[in-house]
């Protein structure tokens, strides 16, 4: 006769083990953690990860104890990954997350807490991107400037590249967390991104309801490295390596950092992104931007669209920051102005008829020459950030009569007989001074052109008026502000009165010099 509790050892150590192999690569996405924010209405949040293939998952939603939401999924067999889209939620929380593999009687269960809806942001691009708070303007101040903001969560991904996409984030630097002086100001270029926080932070002073901030950037990078291999073909970037230049310090391999960096997250239901980068493609591929910058747009809207099963918005709002300023050596005079133009299609505004739901913030009033990380990155990331939330305001929260960008001229004539050219502009113009260079004219004589300066003459509340007596020959175009350093620290010559916008930079053709006729620049 054998004792009863022999079974029992026998027994028991197989129920542990086959418990425990159920619960064997059962986890969620490696960002999808406590004190999260998933996107609140009208979308649906995707909440993702792996399983064994045949098991059954559950995603249920609760709150104070109760189960306000349960969604039944199952594992696929080809890639072992399980999605939920769950029902569209009003901004709030907390709330638990609790995904429940089933295979067979086996169950293995799996949680995040203090989880919160809201408006979900990522923030991309290179090193004036990736500057924490501890580096800017007034940052003790700011780091400890987080105890009303505590519904405002934050999120780093580490710095990997991968030559293929990759299905999740082999890493996170700083998993979601609520704001702290510590985590706000981890050290230089590491975490969390100043720009990032400041934009989320104005954005939730607006709408009182919790915001997500996801950082994935890398300084030194071009756009090459950030951008899929579809939106590089789509631009005829070349696919051979290349050298890259003294100042590119990061990856700029084509796609690596899109592979390990963004392709990760496109699971995600997103509300929008805001992007820094260009000053590693004032020396690479600079003609190219006009392109690849729209192009990158398009491809993060279709790829964000699809993998978060259409509930990231096709056409999801993108802000970005125009170049602010430069003082190295090693810096193309024209690179600068170059990629400001080519970071708007070439029109000069967004959003325009090829970047379409886009804003912008003109930065380069912003110059810091005593910056101690170099001219190339101002600590005034407070302004910067400001002027991305009024464009986001106006473009991706649709609020009305909101002035989210300087003023551009929607008219260019020729005064005859005065030896002027007259600038009408869409919005009213406060002048802080009359500048004698920054305006130029392209003056042509035979078959040789030149730039001249049109030094700034009279003006109103919506005109100004140009000396354009320097040129003996053919007016054909005129530019303002192109240059890689155009003024000190807000001072520029033009700004809107009320809102304190810089007018952007521009360059446009004199079609018809006849009175009466004009060139028009901007709606």
């Amino acid at each position: 006769m054998v004792a009863p509790g022999f079974f029992l050892g026998l027994v028991l150590p197989l129920i542990l083990w086959a418990g425990s192999s159920a619960g064997v690569g059962f986890r969620f996405a490696s960002y999808i953690s406590d004190y999260m924010v998933l996107q609140k209405e009208p979308a649906g949040a995707v909440i993702w990860g792996y399983g064994l293939p045949g098991a059954t998952v559950t995603v249920s939603l609760c709150q104070d104890q109760e189960t306000v939401m349960r969604k039944g999924t199952s594992v696929k067999a080809d890639s072992n990954i399980w999605m939920v889209v769950l029902d569209p939620m009003k901004p709030g929380g907390p709330f638990e997350v609790v995904a429940e593999q089933t295979i067979g009687r086996i169950n293995h269960t799996l949680n995040i807490q203090n989880v919160l809806f809201g408006d979900v942001w990522l923030c991309s691009g290179q090193s004036n991107m990736q500057m924490t708070v501890s580096q800017i303007f007034n940052a003790t101040s700011e780091m400890s400037n987080t105890a009303a903001y505590q519904s405002v969560r934050i999120l780093s991904v580490s710095l990997i590249q991968a030559q293929k996409e990759l299905e999740d984030l082999p890493g996170v630097d700083l998993p979601w967390s609520k704001p702290t002086a510590k985590n706000l100001g981890h050290g230089n270029f590491t975490y969390m991104s100043a720009v990032c926080w400041l934009f989320g932070r104005n954005l939730y002073d607006t709408l009182q309801y919790p915001i997500g901030l996801i950082s994935s950037t890398w300084g030194g990078t071009p756009i090459e490295a950030w951008s899929s291999g579809r939106s590089l073909k789509a631009c005829r970037v070349p696919k051979q390596r290349f050298i890259p230049p003294h100042s590119v310090s990061g990856p700029s391999n084509n796609s690596v950092l899109w592979n390990a960096m963004i392709h990760p997250l496109c699971n995600m239901t997103l509300k929008g992104v805001i992007w820094y980068q260009g000053e590693n493609n004032v020396n690479y591929n600079t003609g190219l931007y006009n392109c690849t910058f729209p192009a990158l747009i398009e491809d993060w809207r279709q790829a964000f669209h699809y993998g978060s099963q259409g509930q990231t918005q096709r056409l999801f709002p993108f802000g970005f920051v125009q170049l602010s300023s430069d003082l190295s050596k090693t810096t193309s005079q024209d690179g600068f102005p170059q990629i400001r133009w080519h970071q708007t299609a070439d029109f000069g505004y967004v959003p325009n008829l090829r970047m379409p739901n886009t804003f912008m913030a003109v930065a380069m009033d912003l110059g810091d020459k005593n910056s101690p990380f170099k001219s190339i990155h101002p600590r005034d990331k407070q302004t910067v950030a400001y002027r991305l939330h009024l464009g986001a305001r106006a473009v991706a929260y649709g609020e009305k009569d909101l002035i989210f960008q300087g003023p551009l001229p929607e008219k260019i004539e020729v005064l005859s007989g005065k030896g002027l050219l007259n600038l009408t502009y869409y919005q009213k113009i406060q002048v802080l001074r009359l500048d004698n260079k920054i305006f130029e004219i392209s003056c042509c004589s035979g078959h040789q052109c030149k730039w001249l300066p049109a030094p700034m003459d009279t003006f109103s509340t919506h005109t100004l008026a140009l000396d354009i007596n320097p040129c003996r020959g053919t007016l054909v175009a005129l530019r303002y502000a192109w240059i890689t350093w155009p003024c000190g620290y807000k001072l520029c010559p033009l700004y809107h009165p009320s809102s304190a916008l810089p007018a952007p930079p521009f360059i446009a053709f004199i079609t018809n010099q006849v009175p009466g006729h004009h060139s028009k620049v901007a709606k």
